[in-house]
């Protein structure tokens, strides 16, 4: 789910354990899903991951600034690269720093064949955008992403689609998607035409990691939700029994 600037060490609790496994002694909803917040933040590189997706912009644009697009460029790759060796350093997961490098090096090779400072920010403008669409046709077509992802990674699969409550669930949280990376792309196209490449760093790191996690915050109250409704089928023993 993803823009930004966007992976999972704990186990994924199944969405049907809430409606068929009782509570433990002292147990609480909240401690049976802490987990799966925990996973989906793992996925994005932790709240250090969001933070660090920013620095590579914060050091570009002034050192471009001050010193050219050749040098800004370097700095950028500089520093992703510097991320990346932090956290194999600190035996981190580094699958989100590897992916914030590879994003940083097409960032940059765009930049350089633009010879422009604001084509550093041409491929996260149009992944927003073919984001964003996916998202949306996702919930046209009745397979709204969150809860395809979400089915995939808790080895549900689909099971979750006979139930229209679940659906409609996931259709909101796939919406909050869409209309973070539909923001994040008429903005800063907009700021990209007007050659404002100050103002276009300042909405991408703006428009990063804290729609992120308002998106993630979405996400993760429609799979607790999701968790807490009986499947279809489910229903329907209770109804026979």
């Amino acid at each position: 789910m993803p823009s930004s600037d966007e992976y999972a060490t704990t186990r994924l609790p199944r969405v049907e354990a809430a409606a068929d496994s009782p509570p433990t002694e002292g147990s609480t909803d909240d401690t049976r899903e802490e987990p799966a917040q925990q996973t989906l933040l793992e996925q994005l590189g932790g709240f250090g991951g969001l933070i660090y997706s920013t620095l590579p912009v914060l050091i570009f644009v002034p050192v471009n600034t001050l010193f050219g697009l050749a040098a800004a460029i370097w700095a950028a790759l500089g520093v992703a690269a510097a991320i990346l060796v932090w956290r194999l350093a600190r035996r981190e997961p580094i699958q989100p720093a590897i992916s914030g490098f590879i994003g940083v090096g097409i960032c940059a090779l765009i930049a350089w064949r633009v010879g422009e400072a604001k084509g550093f920010f041409l491929f996260g403008i149009y992944t927003s955008l073919i984001y964003g669409a996916a998202f949306l046709i996702s919930i046209l077509i009745r397979r709204p992403l969150v809860g395809v992802v979400w089915g995939v990674l808790n080895g549900h699969g689909g099971d979750w689609r006979g139930d229209s409550r679940v659906v409609r669930l996931y259709d909101i949280a796939t919406i909050a998607w869409a209309l973070v990376f539909g923001a994040r792309y008429l903005v800063q196209h907009h700021l990209y035409d007007a050659d404002s490449t100050g103002w276009l760093a300042a909405a991408r790191i703006a428009m990063g990691w804290p729609l992120t996690a308002v998106a993630l915050g979405v996400t993760v109250w429609a799979v607790r939700r999701a968790g807490h409704l009986p499947t279809a089928s489910g229903r329907h023993s209770a109804t026979a029994d």
